[in-house]
């Protein structure tokens, strides 16, 4: 299959159909910039209602940081940011752990992921989800130095 194929199948409602194929997308961003050129599309679903794929467009977004050239996450970030605290505390939770290989790459906007990181307020959450999306707010803290 070829990555125009495997990024059709990122929208797909067959849920292990289109992890398979995020995982193939996000080996290939691992290893080269090949993906680079759908980067607008990843920030496209970043926004879609379909929790799953904002959650594939918001990993695949931090797994082509790396290549990203262009400065389009910087462009962005401020849209990107807001998914700390996504309606969805599984998307929430996705992106607060991806959050740091965006500030290895993109070192210039590390303070600002930080700052969001720390005025992210869990409480918009079920009291059973508040101490996770906490946890990984604060490893992701950690992380980013």
């Amino acid at each position: 299959m070829n990555i125009e194929e495997l990024v059709k199948i990122l929208y797909s409602k067959n849920s292990k159909e289109a992890y398979a194929a995020l995982k193939v997308l996000l080996n290939l961003s691992a290893q080269s910039d090949e993906l680079y050129p759908y980067f607008d599309q990843f920030v496209a679903m970043s926004e879609d209602a379909d929790s799953y794929i904002r959650n594939r467009g918001l990993l695949l977004i931090a797994a082509n940081a790396r290549w990203d050239e262009d400065n389009k996450i910087d462009e962005c970030i401020d849209q990107l940011l807001k998914h700390i605290l996504d309606e969805r505390p599984i998307t929430s939770r996705q992106f607060i752990k991806v959050l740091p290989e965006i500030a290895v790459y993109k070192p210039d906007l590390a303070a600002d992921i930080k700052e969001a990181l720390r005025l992210a307020d869990t409480e918009i959450y079920a009291d059973s989800m508040q101490p996770l999306v906490y946890k990984d707010i604060q490893a992701a803290l950690k992380k980013i130095t």
